[in-house]
């Protein structure tokens, strides 16, 4: 199906694949993973057919590539990370748009089967700007399916979407399968990594891993232990930065620790040996995550003091009701995760706490006051990254500082706490993923905020980068700060104080990630948020 051997591709200076040789069976489910930059995209429309190689060989199809004849292109379907869906038309016409543009006769039969088969045909009408995140993907993964291909090729298409919904995609991906279609799926979630046939990790174009995702979790048996902890904030920063341990993460009421291989750390007594996941795999090829070491003035703490707080949230959009006498309240170093699938009220919510949009009813209240009078004690931080892309890293803290009247010294502690020294005359537009989400928390800190708002920070980034920037947030909280943040990744749920699960706009639960574990009857945050979901339902 595809075979590349010594494959490499540069743009400029820079090698987005070096030398890789690896092999795709027929019929197989792919995932191909690695970090930010790792080269997924550029192999993907190397195989799509889409770029030429630099040297090397790579046959697709039992074609050498690049090739635009019409055998190969009505054999192969690439879903890319953004997908050209036409927001004015309906779903049917979106489809009957891709297959007049792929000279489909008579495709009505074809366009209907389709949209059975990704449950969206009794949305066939609904505009696609109306549609939720998870339903815009399926519509972009039927559009690629009208020439029924006998390879898919989904650039990262779970990003943004919430956990049910990237469930249906992984799971129409596996029937295409079942089908014979054989599925590359690059991905950020190790947990779908985990569930395919074979894994390719990439690392600065250079392939570290091709295997079955078990075979590689088997290596890591014995380096993962849970351990119980009295102040988990501090405990968890500790270890992140300890040299002998590879990761550091919540899990309900435990710290999991996955250990370097030959770590000479010295286990507590309580310790309990657990299972690796695809996870510890990424993180032992990869690399681990970087130390955290903020310097973080501490915030006028007192512990029970209330500095978010929703009493009975409303909004009405027409006879619509997106959020419905929603309440709770945040306290000084708390960090409350909001959950909700696409389209559930989750950043109806958010953005009415955050000052964005105006309650029908109900009060918003920031430090017992309306958020208006008190900006200036809340940072604020964007899912896209309010970051000026033409301006430079150190432009864009001088602008930041500006508007947020930031005190002096400021913007060099910035620069200091997150490592900004060699990109500070880069463009934002240049820069990593991982760096882009850096620069932007640290903009919207720079001037001490007691209050922090995070919208989904970390979509679309690798796990180490996440990792990462979950030790910054734990940092802040443990300095006083009372952050409120939206999430659509489970595992990262783990790291909140308490989460509230926000469905057609209601608050359907409100407790920590181990007590709505418990209430479901489930072993991991995913499972307990789809099960709080069903149930409701």
């Amino acid at each position: 199906m595809i075979k590349a051997l010594n494959l490499s591709k540069s743009f400029k200076n820079i090698q987005a694949l070096k030398n890789i040789s690896f092999s795709v069976s027929s019929g197989k489910f792919i995932g191909l993973v690695g970090p930010d930059g790792a080269g997924k995209t550029t192999l993907l429309r190397l195989c799509a057919g889409l770029m030429s190689k630099s040297s090397g060989e790579l046959e697709v199809l039992g074609f050498s590539m690049p090739n635009h004849s019409e055998k190969f292109l009505s054999n192969i379907g690439y879903m890319p990370q953004t997908f050209g869906l036409y927001g004015e038309l309906s779903c049917y016409e979106n489809l009957r748009l891709y297959a007049d543009l792929k000279l489909i006769n008579n495709p009505k039969e074809r366009i209907d089967e389709l949209l059975n088969f990704v449950n969206l045909y009794q949305f066939k009408d609904r505009l696609a700007r109306n549609l939720s995140g998870g339903m815009k993907q399926k519509l972009a993964i039927s559009a690629t399916l009208l020439k029924k291909p006998k390879l898919l090729l989904l650039d990262e298409p779970g990003v943004g979407v919430d956990p049910i919904a990237r469930k249906e995609l992984f799971g129409i991906a596996k029937k295409l399968q079942t089908g014979g279609t054989t599925i590359i799926w690059a991905t950020s979630y190790q947990d779908e990594a985990s569930l395919c046939d074979e894994v390719i990790m990439l690392n600065e174009g250079e392939i570290l891993l091709h295997s079955k995702p078990q075979d590689a979790i088997n290596r890591l048996k014995g380096r993962v232990f849970l351990i119980k902890s009295s102040d988990k904030k501090a405990d968890l920063l500790k270890f992140m930065n300890d040299s002998e341990i590879l990761n550091a993460s919540v899990i309900g009421d435990d710290i999991k620790l996955t250990l370097k291989k030959g770590s000479n750390f010295t286990l507590p007594k309580d310790h309990k040996l657990a299972n690796p996941n695809f996870e510890d795999v990424f993180l032992d090829l990869a690399g681990p995550s970087k130390k955290i070491n903020l310097n973080l003035k501490n915030s006028d703490q007192n512990s029970n003091e209330i500095r978010i707080q929703a009493i009975n949230l409303t909004k009405k959009f027409g006879s619509f009701t997106a959020a419905d006498n929603i309440s709770f309240e945040v306290k000084s170093g708390e960090i409350f995760g909001l959950l909700g699938p696409n389209g559930a009220g989750k950043s109806t919510t958010f953005k009415m706490l955050c000052g964005l949009i105006r309650p029908t009813n109900g009060k918003a209240l920031v430090l017992g006051q309306n958020i208006y009078n008190v900006k200036q004690n809340i940072g604020y931080m964007a899912q896209k990254f309010s970051l000026y892309g033409e301006l430079s890293v150190i432009e864009n803290l001088k602008f930041f500082a500006g508007v947020y009247l930031a005190k002096k010294g400021a913007i060099q502690s910035a620069i200091k706490n997150f490592e900004f020294e060699k990109y500070l005359n880069q463009r934002v537009n240049d820069l990593s993923l991982g760096t882009k989400q850096r620069l932007s928390l640290a903009c919207a800190t720079l001037h001490n905020p007691k209050v922090l708002f995070l919208d989904e920070p970390t979509s679309g980034v690798d796990t180490a980068t996440r990792r990462e920037f979950w030790g910054f947030i734990t940092s802040y909280a443990k300095a006083g700060v009372s952050i409120m943040v939206t999430t659509h990744l489970m595992d990262e749920a783990e790291f909140c104080d308490n989460i509230m699960i926000i469905y057609k706009g209601k608050a359907i639960a409100t407790n920590s990630s181990a007590k709505l574990k418990e209430i479901s009857a489930k072993d991991t945050m995913e499972e307990a948020f789809i099960e709080l979901i069903k149930s409701y339902d």
